[in-house]
């Protein structure tokens, strides 16, 4: 029951209830990344009339970050390449770092030596600082 709600009124965890009816209806699926995302186009390809090419969109595993997207799914979401990266056997070059999603609020985001968030505290100064008396 409660999975059926979060369907029915949450969008960041997944799909809604409408999204899949509408892919269910009218989405192919074109194949699914590492992450377990899964990306669908309208159904035959066929072009949209109002926006002139054909609809694609993702179903995230899990919560809704656009980040999530890795580079070679990437340029077939946003139209920049025609054919999806299934179609295309994609192969990442030697010098390309593995995918990351943006992981700034999570517990795994990158805080610097100084960041109050790092060790929870602040190194002292090291004496070039001289603090500002008011007058």
């Amino acid at each position: 029951m409660k999975q059926f709600f979060l369907k029915l009124f949450t969008w960041w965890n997944g799909q809604t209830f409408g999204t899949q009816l509408w892919t269910s209806r009218f989405g192919e699926l074109v194949g699914q990344d590492e992450q377990g995302n899964r990306y669908y186009r309208t159904a035959g390809g066929k072009i949209d009339p109002t926006l002139g090419f054909e609809r694609r969109w993702v179903i995230y595993n899990g919560y809704a970050e656009a980040s999530r997207i890795p580079p070679e799914w990437h340029g077939w979401i946003h139209h920049v390449v025609d054919t999806p990266p299934t179609e295309l056997n994609y192969q990442p070059r030697e010098w390309e770092k593995p995918h990351q999603p943006n992981l700034t609020g999570t517990a795994k985001a990158y805080r610097p030596s100084g960041s109050t968030l790092a060790s929870g505290r602040r190194p002292k100064a090291t004496g070039d600082y001289q603090p500002w008396t008011p007058g």
